[in-house]
């Protein structure tokens, strides 16, 4: 079966086609480089033996996507990654989050709506709860106004999703990811931010390998136990698998409902210090860091209730924020040296 992932090069697309390819799946992937590298095509034939299919494409094009699907009409099921994805930057420049995320979702599905039967898998995000009211957060938490303009196109997405579904043969499972971190065990694909990183991981193992002076900790006020954000930091292998699994629960006809949705997620929250002093232990390096302010639309808490993931799609996470530290530092020691 050929599966189209779109930003397949990207940290939790490059993952998710390793685990496809394991699986026997044909893939196509579609990237069109802006906070990847096609050096990681390299990195996913390391592993699994084969090079996937890739298309240097911009889904922003609505005559591109069209032509791909012309050449491409057998895909059997499309999982859709590619998508601006940095809270901090989306406040900044709200229309480059528009254009790329809710553009290039509606030219696939236009696309999608052409056929019988379509599978798709959304990219979502915990930040669609924007600061839930209870922890954990479960999939029936209220859908709080978006924080970002990043957390509203998810929003907007997955209500475009559910739109087009009751009026088409598309069946979709809309997967709800909390923090994605660490890097492939064999420390042949990992994460790659172009520039200045947006997420803590990184900014983290580049302040300890010496590329960055210090890490910011934004705020030491919040109503938690250390003041520090508290996040569920999931393996990005564990999440990965969980979009095979999803996939795999569409394409043999296994949903209950035309849409569904799932939290991935670990279960478990830690604070900014918490992950700082994983990391620390993990490396054996004292970490330099500064308290700084708040940054805006950030929430205070979330971490997942995965009670639906672990029942209806028999998956749960397997590693540990440790694990995932110390692929993360292994990764970005072997791309500095």
């Amino acid at each position: 079966m050929k599966i189209l992932v779109t930003g397949g090069l990207g940290f939790i697309g490059s993952h998710t086609v390793v685990e496809l390819q394991n699986e026997g799946f044909e893939v196509v992937v579609i990237d069109n480089l802006s906070n990847s590298s096609e050096d990681v095509l390299k990195g996913i034939e390391a592993i699994t033996g084969k090079k996937p299919l890739f298309e240097k494409l911009d889904l922003r094009e609505k005559s591109v996507v069209q032509d791909f699907f012309k050449r491409h009409s057998d895909v059997n099921g499309v999982i859709h990654f590619a998508a601006s994805k940095a809270v901090g930057e989306s406040v900044g420049n709200p229309l480059l989050y528009y254009e790329n995320n809710i553009n290039s979702l509606v030219y696939l599905l236009q696309e999608l709506e052409k056929k019988e039967d379509a599978n798709f898998i959304f990219s979502s995000s915990c930040t669609v709860y924007g600061q839930a009211e209870t922890m954990p957060i479960n999939e029936n938490s209220a859908i709080q106004p978006a924080m970002s303009p990043y957390g509203n196109t998810k929003q907007i997405g997955e209500e475009i999703i559910t739109d087009v579904a009751k009026v088409s043969g598309i069946n979709a499972i809309l997967l709800r990811y909390f923090n994605p971190i660490g890097a492939h065990p064999s420390v042949e694909i990992g994460e790659l931010p172009i520039g200045v990183p947006q997420n803590l991981v990184p900014f983290i193992t580049q302040t300890g390998i010496g590329l960055r002076k210090e890490l910011m900790v934004y705020g030491n006020d919040y109503p938690t136990p250390d003041g520090t954000c508290i996040r569920d930091y999931i393996h990005v292998v564990d999440l990965a698998k969980a979009h095979v699994i999803a996939l795999q629960r569409l394409l043999n006809k296994k949903n209950e409902e035309k849409v569904e949705t799932f939290n991935l997620g670990t279960g478990v929250g830690s604070s900014v210090l918490e992950v700082i002093n994983a990391f620390e232990k993990v490396s054996g390096k004292k970490l330099a860091y500064q308290i700084v302010d708040r940054r805006e639309g950030d929430v205070t808490l979330a971490y997942a209730n995965t009670d639906k993931a672990n029942k209806v799609l028999g998956w749960k996470t397997q590693l540990s924020l440790e694990q995932a530290m110390e692929s993360a530092w292994k990764w970005e020691q072997k791309i500095r040296s």
